[in-house]
């Protein structure tokens, strides 16, 4: 009995050290890469509760930038947008790599992240999900769109969607022969190549039915037949593609945009331990494909692909032959300073009649 009740005792004090250990995690993130499901299992594994604030990099960066790096505990940029900002606005802190079970990533994807949000000898970000931007099309309606200044050709005038950030500057470079990458070192350069593409965008206004947002704007306006081209991500192609087989992401033939989101610590952020705790829970393989289910897009985790759903694997092949994989254009870090000037260049391009 003595015996029991000391074993009681123990699991009693256990409990409540655990209770008094675990944290909130305010975590930044994009739709769907916190399923409620994940959420409930990393909750009930760790004791630590999570609060989701659903956001995109503009957003954030305009969020961390405006607390100093506090208000959130772990945040999800893409990662061309942390060696920038970070030495601009000094909004993230360096992650403690013997925190992360790295055995958990893609070795290249891995090293990869952490080359481009080094600065000195600090990494300040590790990998998660990845996907690209490219050409989401209604094929039974559209022959002639095959690479992102197409947008602009008669044959699709008014039936065009695409964004007001600084992917469709990018991917319009691209189109256009320009390599706005190599430009990264010199700004009158970079300059340069933003006035042609916003002399392209002008151009092609006409041909816009509306600048989308989010992606469910965006799914709305293919399903209804509103829009039939847009410049968009491969997930949502893909998504649509469940819903009406005609519709589905293409890849552009000056070459998708390649993006990674990432895992960074918020400067001022105050539960790290939860933090590093959702890093090393979300990467594990079958929780990795449950994030997968849910964003549509693949993560870093090795073997994470293992349980995803044979469709999306179909589709995703369907849209990337090799040589398209290939051809991917994939981010750098974005030097400071370069974002200013893509602002100034989208907002003449929204002002313009």
């Amino acid at each position: 009995m003595k015996c029991n009740l000391f074993l009681s005792t123990v699991a009693v004090l256990a409990l409540s050290s655990a209770a008094a250990n675990a944290e909130t995690l305010r975590l930044l993130t994009w739709g769907g890469y916190a399923p409620d499901e994940v959420i409930a299992m990393f909750e009930a594994e760790t004791g630590h509760t999570v609060e989701v604030t659903k956001s995109n990099n503009e957003e954030m960066i305009a969020k961390l930038r405006a607390t100093n790096g506090s208000g959130f505990d772990l945040a999800q940029p893409s990662q061309d947008r942390i060696a920038g900002p970070q030495a601009e606005f000094g909004i993230y802190k360096p992650l403690d790599m013997s925190q992360i079970d790295t055995s958990l990533f893609i070795p290249s994807m891995l090293e990869a992240t952490k080359g481009n949000t080094m600065i000195g000898e600090d990494v300040f970000a590790v990998p998660h999900v990845w996907g690209t931007d490219g050409l989401v099309l209604n094929t039974a309606m559209v022959t002639d769109v095959k690479d992102y200044t197409d947008l602009c050709n008669a044959s699709v005038a008014g039936k065009v969607s695409y964004r007001l950030k600084r992917p469709t500057l990018i991917g319009f470079a691209f189109s256009m022969g320009l390599d706005p990458f190599a430009a990264y070192g010199d700004e009158a350069a970079y300059q340069g190549i933003l006035d042609q593409v916003e002399a392209k965008l002008v151009e092609c206004k006409a041909n816009v039915k509306t600048y989308w947002d989010g992606g469910d704007e965006l799914k709305n306006l293919m399903r209804s037949g509103e829009i039939v081209a847009a410049m968009a991500w491969d997930t949502g192609g893909w998504q649509l593609n469940d819903d009406n087989a005609d519709i589905t992401f293409v890849a552009p033939t000056s070459g998708a945009l390649g993006w990674i989101d990432t895992f960074a610590l918020p400067a001022r952020g105050r539960a790290d331990e939860a933090a590093y705790a959702w890093i090393n829970f979300v990467m594990q393989p079958d929780i990795a494909a449950m994030i997968t289910a849910s964003a549509g897009n693949f993560t870093a985790s090795q073997g994470g692909d293992a349980n995803v759903d044979d469709a999306l694997k179909a589709k995703y092949q369907a849209s990337f032959p090799q040589e398209a994989i290939d051809n991917i254009k994939w981010y750098p870090s974005v030097p400071a300073g370069l974002e200013t000037l893509e602002g100034a260049t989208l907002d003449r391009i929204n002002a313009a009649k």
